[in-house]
């Protein structure tokens, strides 16, 4: 079954349970930091705990007490009205294109507003997703809830700085109106189905803008090799975490598509990699977050910058958000349209698998510098020492 997302289903039992009666580390800690009643939870959580602990457990490192969350400088991606991409003066539609590509480029991350999804929709959904993850574990791990796309914290991490504090759906959009994957929730289809479609409209305006800026026009459209057969959306939740603000919502990473686009709480957390430090994203209710993928990257030979980015935990408050992943056909040819290229070409399906290795080898994504061509810098600046989020 994919890992596509960097979770991984949990169709079959969990396999780090631990005697009750022996050492737990990550209670111990919890105990001793916050009292009894920090271990107080919800039947709906994942055994995030449990599987943290036993990383501690099997890792050198020491855990000590937990050091007060760091205050991140805090930053205002580009905000972009939509609207002027629809204006009848030509010159404001070719402004509003020309600040997509320009934020593309320096920031690989920015902010649309007047995006053409409803303020209504966005809560629907989110009151939707909100009763999903309320959901017993037990029913989200084993009912094939959603084409059986749930996952939660990180299977394959070896050391507690790989672990993810979330839980997710990561559903293709095929399955998106498939009436047999929601089993009781029979409104989250509907709204659901509006939603994808939504987001999918938005990210080719936005990757039409981003090839044309590219000098090839109609000979290098995206729309040929992404469609609802090869796209992805994915419902994410992060249970507040008291323990330590060393435990990431989600481990840094780049994306490993074209563009994703996010829907956010006004909870925070979602720190990305600017000038060579980390900074935070502050929330706007009223905008969607869009970031370039690795994809893109190559394809424009790195005129738009696929950037690191990571989620922090919040010690006190759940986050939800939705991602919508414009992703091709697995054979479609990657390459650089602008010469001459850094990169070879690549099959997405090919990118994919050596990502996926990398990360069984050594924990690791490095992503894009494996596709550099002999005698090319690596000015990338996409390997990533995390497990990947987005394989």
């Amino acid at each position: 079954m994919s890992t596509f997302g960097g979770f991984s289903p949990v169709a079959e039992p969990y396999i780090n349970r631990v005697n009750p009666s022996s050492f737990h580390p990550a209670i111990h800690i919890q105990e001793l930091v916050f009292g009894p009643l920090a271990m107080v939870h919800s039947d709906s959580d994942p055994p995030l705990l449990d599987h943290y602990g036993i990383l501690l457990s099997c890792h050198s490192t020491q855990c000590d007490e937990p050091q007060s969350r760091v205050t991140m400088e805090e930053c205002q991606l580009p905000l972009i009205d939509l609207c002027a991409l629809t204006s009848d003066d030509e010159t404001v539609c070719r402004a509003s294109a020309a600040a997509i590509c320009k934020a593309s480029s320096e920031w690989g991350f920015f902010q649309v507003v007047n995006h053409g999804i409803s303020p209504q929709l966005v809560k629907k959904m989110r009151s939707e997703q909100v009763k999903l993850f309320q959901t017993p574990f037990e029913t989200k791990a084993k009912s094939g809830l959603l084409n059986d796309s749930y996952r939660w914290g990180n299977p394959r991490a070896t050391c507690p700085n790989q672990f993810s504090w979330s839980e997710a759906f990561h559903v293709p959009l095929t399955k998106v109106s498939d009436e047999a994957c929601y089993g009781d929730f029979t409104s989250l289809r509907e709204v659901m189905t509006c939603f994808a479609a939504a987001m999918s409209e938005l990210s080719r305006v936005l990757a039409r803008i981003l090839t044309e800026n590219l000098g090839h026009g109609k000979q290098a459209r995206i729309d040929t090799i992404c469609n609802e057969t090869t796209c992805f959306l994915r419902l994410n939740h992060y249970p507040a975490c008291p323990i330590t603000p060393e435990i990431t919502g989600l481990v840094p990473h780049t994306d490993s598509d074209f563009l994703t686009i996010l829907c956010q709480d006004q909870v925070g957390g979602l720190q990305l990699m600017k000038d060579s430090k980390w900074v935070t994203v502050k929330p706007n209710k009223d905008a969607l977050i869009v970031n370039i993928g690795d994809l893109f990257q190559a394809w424009s030979n790195d005129v738009y910058k696929s950037v690191e980015h990571k989620v922090v935990t919040n010690a006190t408050m759940e986050r939800y958000s939705i991602a919508y992943f414009l992703c091709p056909y697995y054979d479609s040819w990657i390459e650089s349209i602008v010469k001459p290229s850094i990169y070879r070409g690549f099959t997405f399906g090919e990118y994919r698998d050596q990502v996926q290795e990398d990360v069984r080898k050594t924990g690791y994504k490095v992503g894009l510098p494996r596709f550099l061509l002999k005698g090319s810098d690596d000015n990338t600046g996409l390997y990533t020492p995390s497990i990947t989020a987005n394989s």
